[in-house]
């Protein structure tokens, strides 16, 4: 995951940013499944909105920190990693709303630093099936997010949307996460970016 370079507007506290960014993602919705069974009474489009809502209103408050993106190294060159930044640092926000299936599922506005030092800008919907592994409260999750990404050196910066698988570790008060962006092509130096990142309940 790399690149975005739009700098932050002044005037308006980081939090409330982040906030208005995670709402913002909430549009990818309609590649989640439905909230309803009763398809014929509700759209996609409304299904997307009721689910946002009520992981918006009824979700715990979460603080993202960034820290690592880890590039394959067997799919970039030695000469580009040199280049390249895996210091991804960043901070987000988003709420969790663990639902009535015993599973995660989030909205989230996050920046960080991407592999050319530019700003990232990411928002969106994230799906985690929940798995306990210990009477402590340890759980693992796998699933998914969608979301709308803005980066410097794609469309100049006009946010497009992006679905990467997604995982997890740790307890449902603070987790380690992984996002995963394939290789894109059989050609070196693209793709093949492990983000590594902490979710944590405020």
């Amino acid at each position: 995951m790399t690149t975005i370079s739009q700098p932050r507007r002044t005037g308006a506290p980081l939090s409330s940013s982040l906030r208005r960014l995670a709402l913002a993602g909430a549009a990818t919705l309609a590649l989640a499944p439905a909230a309803h069974a009763d398809d014929d009474q509700y759209s996609l489009w409304q299904s997307a909105k009721d689910r946002a809502a009520n992981i918006w209103n009824q979700g715990e408050s979460e603080l993202y920190l960034s820290g690592v993106a880890h590039h394959g190294r067997s799919t970039y060159s030695t000469e580009k990693l040199n280049e390249l930044n895996e210091h991804a640092w960043g901070l987000g926000y988003g709420k969790t709303l663990r639902n009535e299936k015993g599973d995660d599922e989030s909205l989230y506005g996050f920046v960080i630093k991407d592999s050319h030092r530019h700003p990232q800008y990411m928002a969106g919907y994230a799906y985690e099936w929940v798995f306990p592994i210990a009477k402590t409260g340890l759980e693992v999750g796998l699933g998914g997010t969608a979301m709308l990404m803005s980066r410097q050196d794609y469309l100049n910066s006009v946010p497009f949307p992006v679905p990467l698988p997604l995982a997890s570790i740790g307890t449902k008060k603070g987790k380690i996460m992984f996002a995963y962006v394939p290789r894109l092509s059989a050609n070196k130096n693209n793709g093949d970016v492990l983000l590594i990142f902490g979710r944590i309940e405020m």
